[in-house]
């Protein structure tokens, strides 16, 4: 084969991975991109709670 089928054949070959890529995308995210959404969020929360402890216990040690 020569040098410009082959440039051709590998340009063919990304352009079939990259369309097969985007159409495995999903617009319904599946059961465990759901859990770790629920897991961010509660991760999320529980710092914001211990923020705002911290804060108490600051201000409370200043004597506000």
């Amino acid at each position: 084969m020569t040098h410009d089928v082959l440039k051709k054949l590998g340009l063919a070959l990304l352009v079939a991975m990259l369309a097969a890529g985007l159409a495995g995308c999903q617009d319904d995210p599946g059961p465990a991109e759901e859990a770790g959404q629920e897991i961010d969020e509660a991760m999320e929360d529980a710092g914001e709670g211990v923020e705002e402890m911290g804060e108490s216990i600051q201000e409370a040690a200043e004597g506000d």
